[in-house]
């Protein structure tokens, strides 16, 4: 009899499996596309897209009016 099992472990099995039996080709390409990623999200985040919000307004509620603000402005 089978025991039933949840789905992440099921969907662990499947990604840990395939990954296993990948190509040499196939774990290079995963490793340029993981450093992409990374490089998208942490060191351009770090870099180039400081928090506006956070250093030029003090509070909730300025940084909410100033949202608003933008968002209901027309354009220019």
């Amino acid at each position: 009899m089978m025991k039933k099992r949840n789905f992440f472990s099921r969907a662990w099995e499947l990604y840990y499996d395939g990954f296993k039996n990948m190509s040499k080709w196939g774990k290079q390409v995963w490793i340029v596309i993981l450093v992409k990623l990374f490089v998208m999200f942490v060191i351009l985040k770090l870099f180039f897209f400081p928090n506006f919000l956070k250093t030029n307004f003090e509070t909730d509620e300025q940084r909410g009016d100033h949202v608003l603000e933008e968002l209901t402005e027309p354009i220019k």
